[in-house]
Parts: structure tokens; sequence; C-alpha cells
């Protein structure tokens, strides 16, 4: 008789012992909350301009929601969608709203009110709490729903969350249009609510929509276990300290600050809320709050290190520990902040993936190599996150692992606690996603002899010349390393020679000569020559800014839009 494997009824242990209320809990990350303020009660937690709250605070703060939620029977199987920046009352949505059993929906503050619509529709959403700036935005939302649903739409119940740093009209708008001030409504609330953990950690704690930028975005749909590993993971590979001053320069909205909302819990940290995001801001916060971890996307990263002496505050007055993500750094941005005394840590994830969950692991013998190896060694992807159980690049198709060579093309899958539950309401694409028992990223990537990952391009942005296969994203790295280019993005543009050929889209720096955009363009693809086989330089180059999401991700679909009405490349110099 073989070994039991995964296959059996049962796997065959030592013992018959069963799980039992006091050696066995559901795993949730509300807990690090309580925990905070025991150990920590009079610990800044939240801190936002003039507002200060203590771990206790909080903590009683987050019951209040909870109950006052639960008062007004919204609790499992119920959505609560958050529509705000980086305020107080996001970070206390995380916890309070799954204390009541229900779901949390932070929405990203970009969209547009039919958009948010979908959303608040397809989530069937019970409360909106939406920040005083954006009160139009949702209500021109429910507006749109209203007259879609007709006699069947049942209006949420509605909070405005206020500012004090902000002008006092847009509330006092709201307030007039019958929506509840969400201090007035924490105080309908229970300070020592008993909120109880969820029975099964497979239990939804959030749910996120996909950015949706050629069709209706999908909801990912994370559990409690998923957010708890993560929430540890996410500190450990960071190694992150206790009491860490975390500077809210990414979107709470955008998956769930990358779990660094309850991370920050777990580490008994400070969180500093930052409203707008501005180079100014950030070396404010480090100067004044002694900010020692934030995180972004490259190009908030790249502003920083561009911004004028006005704004800057160099040089550091301590090691500011930055994790980049959300699109592939380049080399020369990862070497430009090294020099700054920024600390870089290289990761990537997706909505699917609770954000990050790779990690360009640093290798101590890096130190030693001169600095533009060292930053193209970082610029790859790397190894899974220690909660993440399995990462691999694969033929798509036949699911083979391709060749640890450096070269061999594949998709980049994953497996584990890491990963969604799958999309809300949508088996079609959860089918497509978990095809062959991993999660299909949709990324193409290669696999290093060390055994380091890296992105080479979005499947659908590989550009095909002639034939040939060419990684957009390698050709932005050369891009960027021109000494006039502050922002690039490539994408494929119709070739009446070759099919398709590169099209760049450039913003320049600040002070660089754009009088002659053609002589520019001449010199940016004579740069390029010089570092890249022939068929990867960039026939066109278009310039000025390029269009973005809220999360600084540039948003590729609109420029290929545009390369399309640019018509086809007429001759084609190799």
């Amino acid at each position: 008789m073989g070994s039991p494997g995964h296959g059996d009824a049962a796997e065959r242990d030592i013992d018959d012992l069963p799980r039992n209320d006091a050696n066995y809990t559901a795993l949730t990350p509300l807990w690090f909350l309580e925990r905070a303020a025991v150990v920590h009660p009079d610990r800044a937690a939240v801190v936002h301009g003039p507002v200060r709250y203590t771990w206790a605070e909080t903590y009683r703060r987050c019951r209040r929601l909870a109950s006052a939620l639960a008062q007004r029977s919204v609790g499992p199987g119920c959505t609560v969608a958050v529509i705000a920046p980086n305020v107080p009352a996001l970070y206390e949505a995380h916890f309070g709203v799954p204390m009541s059993g229900a779901v949390v929906n932070c929405v990203n503050i970009r969209l547009n009110a039919e958009t948010i619509a979908f959303l608040l529709d397809h989530s069937v959403a019970e409360v909106v709490m939406v920040d005083q700036e954006f009160f139009t935005l949702a209500e021109e939302s429910l507006k749109i729903l209203a007259e879609k649903k007709k006699w069947s739409f049942r209006p949420p119940i509605l909070i405005v969350i206020g500012d004090p740093t902000c002008d006092p009209k847009p509330l006092q708008y709201a307030l007039g249009r019958g929506a509840i001030e969400y201090e007035e409504f924490l105080k309908t609330g229970d300070p020592e609510f008993a909120w109880k953990p969820p029975k099964d950690e497979w239990q939804s704690i959030a749910l996120g929509y996909t950015s949706g930028t050629t069709s209706s975005p999908k909801g990912v749909v994370l559990h409690h276990r998923g957010a708890y590993v993560m929430a540890l993971g996410v500190a450990m590979v960071w190694g992150m300290p206790e009491g860490a001053v975390y500077l809210w320069t990414l979107p709470m909205f955008h998956c769930n600050g990358w779990c660094y909302t309850w991370a920050m819990a777990a580490m008994c940290g400070t969180n500093i809320c930052l409203r707008q995001v501005s180079s100014k801001a950030i070396y404010s916060g480090i100067v004044n709050h002694g900010v020692t971890h934030m995180c972004a996307a490259p190009v908030v990263f790249n502003n920083l290190i561009n911004a004028p002496a006005s704004e800057t505050f160099l040089p550091l007055p301590h090691v500011v520990n930055i994790m980049v993500a959300g699109a592939a750094p380049t080399p020369s941005l990862l070497a430009a902040l090294s020099v700054r005394g920024f600390r870089v840590t290289h990761t990537y994830g997706l909505s699917e993936t609770y954000g990050p969950s790779t990690v360009c692991a640093w290798k101590p013998e890096w130190d030693r190599l001169p600095l533009e190896e060292r930053s193209r060694l970082h610029c790859r992807q790397g190894v899974r996150y220690g909660a993440l159980e399995g990462l691999d690049v694969v033929d798509p198709k036949t699911m083979a692992p391709v060749a640890a060579d450096g070269k061999s093309y594949g998709e980049i899958v994953m497996r584990g606690n890491a990963v969604m539950k799958g999309y809300l309401k949508n088996p079609k694409a959860n089918a497509e996603a978990f095809a062959g028992g991993w999660y299909h990223s949709g990324d193409l990537g290669v696999k290093h002899p060390d055994g380091y990952i890296e992105v080479k391009d979005r499947m659908k942005d590989i550009i095909i010349s002639g034939g040939e296969n060419i990684s957009s994203l390698e050709v932005e790295k050369a891009l960027y390393a021109h000494p006039a280019v502050l922002e690039a993005s490539v994408v494929a543009r119709a070739d009446e020679q070759w099919g398709e050929s590169p099209c760049a889209f450039v913003t320049l720096k600040e002070g660089a000569d754009s009088s002659d955009e053609a002589a520019v363009a001449g010199d940016i693809m004579r740069f390029c020559r010089e570092r890249m086989p022939g068929y990867w330089v960039p026939k066109s180059v278009v310039f000025g800014p390029l269009p973005k999401t809220a999360t600084g991700k540039i948003k590729k679909h609109e420029l290929r839009t545009k390369a399309k009405e640019l018509g086809p490349v007429k001759k084609s110099r190799m």
C-alpha cells in the first residue's frame, strides 16, 4: 500500500486528536488591532494633520463602527463601500467593517460615476461611506443606479466623512442632502462592542475591483486567512520593525494598501495619512514625522528624485525604506533612489494576490557589485513571499515550466494562501484564472538560473515585429536611461513593413530642450540604437504627458488607442 497522498479522503496522522475551541481559531488580521491596543495603548496609531488617534482610541473607534453597522443589520453577507483618499476613516474601515461581519470594498476615487455605479450595483453595497470631497461623485453614481434599477432600487445608508483639513462647504452640502456624518454615526455605536471573529477563515474580508480598462471591472474577493498571512508576510519580507512609522503614499484603496493596513496594527506602528501625494509632502513626512517606511508605484518615486530643490530635504535625516511595485522599476530609477539614501525593496504582484507577493530578495554578495550591475539584478521581480506557496513561469498551454535560462518566455503563475478566493459572480473569469490549478497572472516573464523571475511584459503588451517578440518593458528601461526623459511608455503601432513596431510615448524632464521635437526624437532613437537590437528601437516617438491610473500606473490601453489613431508607420528603418 502506497503512502497516503492528496487524493486520499483523509491523510493519516500519528493521532486522532480533534480540533477544539482551545487549540484552533480561524485566522483573521482583526486580532492585530486588539493586541496593539493592549501593548501600546498610548502610541500614535493614525495621524492626519491635526488629528491623532492612539491604538486604544483606534480600537474603540473601530468597535463603534462595527456596532453602529450591526445595529442597522449590516453584517455577514453585506458589503460596505468606502470612497475616500488616505484618511483615518478609511483605515478604520479595514477593521470596523469586518468586525461587524461585513465585507469592506475600498473604491478607487479616480473612477467616474458610471463605473462606481456599476461597482455599487454589482457588490450590492448596503452602506456607502464617502469622503466629503467625493460626495457629489457618490451622489451622481447613486442617481445613475436609481435610474437603472427604477422601482427595485434600495438606496444604501449614506455616510459622509468630514475632514478638518478641507473646506467645510462640501460637508455641509452632504449633510443638507441627508447624509449621516461619520463621527455622528460612530457615536451611535458601542466602544466596547463584543465583535466576533469569523467562524471560518475562508470568510470574505475585502472586495476590490480590478481597473477594468477594456471591459467591466472584476471584483476580487479576499478572505480572512489570506489577509492574516499576508499582513505578517509583507512585514517580514521588508524586515519591518515593531513601531515603524509608515507614510501612506500608496492609496489604501489599492489592494487594501498592499495589506499594510493590517500589517501596521500587527507591528504596532504609526500610520501617517497623506490625503494628496506630492514630493514636498513626502519629504516633509520624513523630516517632521520620522517616517521609516513607504510604498508606491515607480512613477511616484520617479517624481521624488526629479523634484525641484525647493521641495526636497537632502541628505535624508535617516534611512527611509521604500517598497516599489505596481509597475516594473527601471535600473536607472533604482540606482537614483539608492544614491539618495533610500533603501529600496522591489516587489511584484496583483490585486488577485493581495498586492505584491514576490520580492527581489537582496543578496549580501550583490553589495560588492558596481551600482549599475546591482540595479540590473534588483529590477527583477524575484522570488515568492513566504506567504505564497507556489510561483513559476510556465508555458500557458501545457503548464510545463520554462527553462531557467533567463531567455525562455512563459506566463507567471501563482498558487497558495496569497491567491484570491476568486472573482465575484464571474464563473467564466474564475475558470480561466485558475486553469490547471494555478492563478494565471497574464504577465510574460522569464526565470533566471538563480530562480529569480523577471517580468518581460503583459501578454497583451508584447510587440511582434517581423515575427520577433519585443518586450515593451526592455525598451522602456533604455528610454528611462536617456538624460532628457522623465517618463516613457512603449506600445505597438501598426507598421506597413513589419506588421508592428515600437511606438514610444515620452514625457521630457523639466528644463529639457523641446523646441525641436524631431531632433529630440532622433536623439532618443540614436540613444536606443546604441543599447538594443535595431528592431527594438522605437520607430516613432510622441511627446506629452502620460495618462495614469490613481495608483500611478500608465494607462497603456489609452496609448494603444493613440497609436492606432496615428495610423501605420509608412516605412520602418532598421
